[in-house]
């Protein structure tokens, strides 16, 4: 078993071209089902207030490659959603 605080000290990395996306966030829950959807990667933080929301980027469950001791391999990181709010 996992838990999320083991996967949040993992970096993740797209095999497409090596880039660092960063550690996760947060995740996204199935609740009918009680799966992981998506990993949530908060980008950067927005300027504008103490209360700005920063840009995510979802990484769903199909794009993990594997999931090592120390980073999260994923693919297709050019088609994943991202949110600018």
């Amino acid at each position: 078993m996992i838990t999320l605080s083991d996967l949040q000290a993992k970096e993740l990395i797209a095999i497409n071209d090596g880039r660092r996306l960063g550690h996760i966030s947060d995740l996204e829950i199935d609740p009918d089902r009680g799966r992981i959807v998506a990993l949530v990667i908060y980008l950067r933080e927005k300027k504008g207030g103490f209360f700005g929301k920063p840009d995510e980027l979802m990484i769903y469950w199909e794009q993990i490659v594997t999931i090592g001791s120390d980073v999260i391999l994923v693919r297709d990181v050019d088609g994943a959603k991202l949110f600018l709010e």
